[in-house]
């Protein structure tokens, strides 16, 4: 029984051994085994990084050849490092952290030793590589970027990380991929797909020729073109009227959503984060912690609204019937509410229906909406949820749901908020700076935006996005497919005519364009810091939002700038001038203008760091930087 049991054991084991010979040499004998195989070499090939054009087909993104040294720790032999350092321009100390870092990640894969090679170097190099067995150079293709304008539009590629590499087996150490901008949304796209040879080699480590004479090789697929939405004179003329200012842009297409420029500044050239000089230069960006270069204000920055979004209050109004467009409301230079008073700047005694209210920007017409809009349901908790819904169907404090890389939520708050706010009892008076865009009311300046472009559709707006065309594909139907407010069409033409005002004889009187009908609303927004554990007030925000014209628009834009005083102090100007270059291609406000381009407000930005006194300073005058350096073209050195 022992020696039969024996045999069966003998036999079996026997069988399992071929069983799995069989597999792994005849069933398994496929392209996906050979990346394991360690006498087989794969060689990457990588594509051109697709183009990138403005709305006009200007070329704004290129390719620049760029070369890395590879390294296989495990065939390296003997060679002179002196030399080799001399020849990569290295210090011996890079060249031990540099292997060591190779060796820690693969004694047996290639990863890369030095990088981003000029073609210069590359020349010199290429003819000596063979006395170094175990480096080879792999060629890439870097970004050009045609422009100096546009970084947080456009973004920047850099070598991938672990997280990228565990997210997406695409990546290999050593890629690159998109960052931030689009080059981030898109990468899938703008990327392409890399082709790979296998090449057999021997016992001895040499190459003898192509694997299965090519049989699994494949051809670099090269990435796709895209034509994004920016209009890059609109883009670089705003950036030219933001020097020197703390803020952000968005000016979209009402009809498409297309996004016709994002502007965040202060900014930086998209040229200074390529090649072998973008890890010092990102660095550098990161660690300004005070104007935050990288931070993309424009779809990052969370602000109180202020008064553009009376806008939205005298909407919800109206469609919940609590005031009608024939009503007047009595202002007496504010609006008192139990034991306290909100101040405005209307006369005393001032009577306002929807439009002057609008007009005039009347904190009491809208606080007495407001509460009217909250209590009409008998309960505030309720009357609140009500008005959240109507908000949040304009976009408002949710994500857009659009093909940017960065965004905020910002905040629309409702029952539940307020709940865990006031857990025991609620009243309209609890919140009423809600009213006037103040409170717990937070948006970004690219929702602020759309609700701009609802507006000026008379009830609708499409998803903003920034991707116009792609090559060989079609977009997606979330870009194309309007969404519908919560609100009658009926009732935005008094709140259109009030905007219409703002220009004619309101707030924004001043601004106006000889010939053009823009419809806006200034906003001044109360700007606080917790400074040495002391809540201080700074000097306001500035906002305005507008679009134009007034019957089939264009454009419609929100303009956000930090401690710029009043709404129409810098916000409103550089909103009319905007409009004016997209609508006419002509500026005729060169008062405006000249105004902008000599005020700065880098005063402002000093004082929490200063220690000067925070109080209302007249604003500094700085050097103009000419327009053909902010959108020349960039010095194609090498990177």
């Amino acid at each position: 029984m022992r020696q039969l049991l024996l045999f069966l054991t003998v036999i079996l084991v026997g069988i399992i051994f071929t069983a799995r010979l069989f597999y792994l040499q005849i069933y398994n004998s496929s392209s996906n085994s050979i990346f394991d195989d360690n006498a087989i070499r794969k060689v990457y090939d990588y594509p051109k990084r697709g183009f990138v054009y403005d709305r006009n087909g200007k070329l704004l993104v290129a390719n620049q050849p760029s070369y890395d040294v590879m390294v296989i720790p495990r065939e390296i032999e003997p060679l002179d490092t002196l030399e080799f350092c001399k020849l990569l321009k290295i210090d011996k100390a890079r060249f031990d952290s540099q292997l060591k870092k190779a060796k820690n990640y693969s004694w047996r894969l290639p990863s890369p030793f030095v990088s981003h090679l000029s073609k210069e170097d590359y020349a010199v190099l290429q003819e000596k590589m063979r006395k170094y067995t175990g480096f080879h150079i792999q060629k890439r293709s870097l970004r050009q970027y045609e422009t100096t304008i546009g970084a947080n539009v456009l973004g920047d590629i850099g070598e991938v990380n672990n997280r990228d590499i565990a997210n997406d087996p695409y990546y290999k150490i050593g890629d690159l991929m998109g960052k931030q901008g689009v080059e981030k949304s898109y990468d899938s796209i703008l990327r392409g797909r890399k082709g790979i040879k296998f090449i057999q080699k021997d016992r001895f480590n040499r190459n003898i020729g192509p694997y299965k004479d090519g049989k699994y090789d494949t051809l670099p697929q090269q990435g796709k073109d895209i034509k994004i939405t920016i209009d890059s004179e609109l883009q670089a003329y705003g950036e030219w009227l933001m020097q020197n200012k703390r803020g952000g842009i968005i000016a979209l297409e009402p009809s498409s959503g297309e996004i016709l420029a994002m502007i965040a500044a202060p900014t930086y050239n998209p040229n200074d984060l390529v090649g072998r000089k973008r890890s010092k230069n990102y660095t550098k960006l990161y660690n300004d912690s005070i104007a935050k270069p990288l931070f993309n204000r424009s779809l990052q920055g969370v602000y109180e609204p202020g008064s553009p979004f009376k806008l939205m209050n005298a909407l919800i109004g109206l469609q919940e019937n609590v005031i009608s467009t024939d009503e007047k409301i009595t202002c007496y230079s504010g609006y008192k509410y139990g034991n306290r008073f909100m101040k405005c700047h209307c006369h005393y005694g001032a009577r306002n229906d929807v439009v002057r209210g609008i007009q005039e920007s009347c904190n009491a017409y809208f606080a007495t909406t407001y509460r009217r809009i909250l209590d009409k349901p008998g309960n505030a908790r309720d009357g609140v949820e009500m008005w959240s819904k109507h908000a949040k169907s304009f976009g408002l404090g949710n994500f857009l749901n659009n093909d940017l890389a960065v965004g905020q939520k910002g905040r629309i708050p409702d029952k539940a908020y307020y709940k865990r706010a006031y857990p025991e009892r609620f009243y309209s008076t609890y919140t009423i700076s809600n009213a006037i865009g103040q409170g717990e009311v937070a948006t970004t300046p690219i929702q602020l935006a759309n609700m701009t472009a609802a507006i000026a559709n008379r009830g609708y707006y499409y998803t903003p996005h920034i991707v116009k065309a792609i090559e060989g594909e079609t977009l997606p139907d979330k870009f194309t497919t309007p969404k519908y407010t919560t609100i009658d069409k009926k009732h935005f033409e008094p709140v259109i005519e009030g905007m219409l005002k703002v220009y004619e004889k309101g707030t924004a009187s001043s601004l106006q364009v000889k010939g053009l009908e823009i419809c806006g609303k200034t906003g001044t927004v109360e700007n606080f810091a917790i400074i040495d554990s002391v809540k201080t007030q700074l000097t306001d925000h500035s906002i305005f939002v507008a679009f134009a014209p007034k019957d089939n628009p264009k454009i419609a834009l929100a303009v956000f700038v930090e401690n710029g005083y009043f709404g129409s102090r810098f916000a409103g100007k550089i909103a009319s001038l905007m409009i004016e270059k997209y609508v006419n291609k002509k500026i005729t406000r060169k008062d405006l203008e000249n105004w902008l381009l000599t005020h700065s407000l880098e005063n402002e930005y000093a004082k929490p760091y200063s220690g000067e006194p925070f109080k209302i300073n007249r604003e500094t005058q700085y050097q103009i930087i000419p327009m053909e350096e902010v959108i020349g073209l960039p010095d194609n050195s090498n990177p």
